[in-house]
């Protein structure tokens, strides 16, 4: 399954068709703000964000309700893997706020994938579903840095359902 996911991802983040960001990166793996942290790991990931709409869900003028797909994967440094792909909003915070461009940008995602839990914390199932938001701010070069939250758990398909919280930093590079 994890080979069927890891192949998807691949061949649909290099589609020559496409443009989009390729997604680098590094992150605290189980951040709690209460200290109850029970398996702090660090997080690496990649993705591939596909500047391709699949649905327009909102009003022509506004560009912040396009569904676009994105493809990745996580590791921990506790061996834990998650293959992911799912859907993303992106939305200049300026235009979004003030109705004038910026170049700090918004952008929430949704995703499912398979988690493999590793020497890592035991979230509980295969099937995980990851939430992110994170503001990313335009270099002149048109690369991003971003600062993300997310959170993954199964969404009590699972016997148990403890989750996990990440807090990262990526650097985002066009294709």
């Amino acid at each position: 399954m994890r080979y069927i996911i890891l192949f998807l991802t691949l061949f649909f983040s290099f589609s020559s068709y496409a443009k989009g960001y390729n997604v680098f990166g590094i992150g605290f793996y189980d951040i709690k703000f209460d200290g109850s942290e029970e398996n702090t790991a660090t997080d690496f990931r990649f993705e591939t964000r596909l500047d391709k709409t699949l649905f327009d869900i909102g009003p022509e003028e506004d560009n912040f309700f396009y569904l676009k797909p994105f493809f990745g994967v996580e590791f921990t440094s506790d061996s834990a893997s998650y293959f992911i792909t799912g859907i993303y909003l992106e939305d200049n915070i300026g235009e979004l706020f003030r109705g004038k461009k910026n170049q700090f940008i918004f952008t929430p995602s949704f995703g499912a994938g398979y988690y493999d839990d590793g020497d890592g914390k035991k979230l509980g199932n295969e099937i995980e579903f990851r939430t992110s938001f994170e503001v990313s701010y335009n270099l002149k070069n048109s690369n991003r840095i971003g600062l993300g939250f997310s959170h993954i758990s199964n969404a009590n398909i699972g016997e148990k359902n403890p989750g996990v919280e990440i807090l990262s930093l990526s650097y985002q590079v066009p294709f």
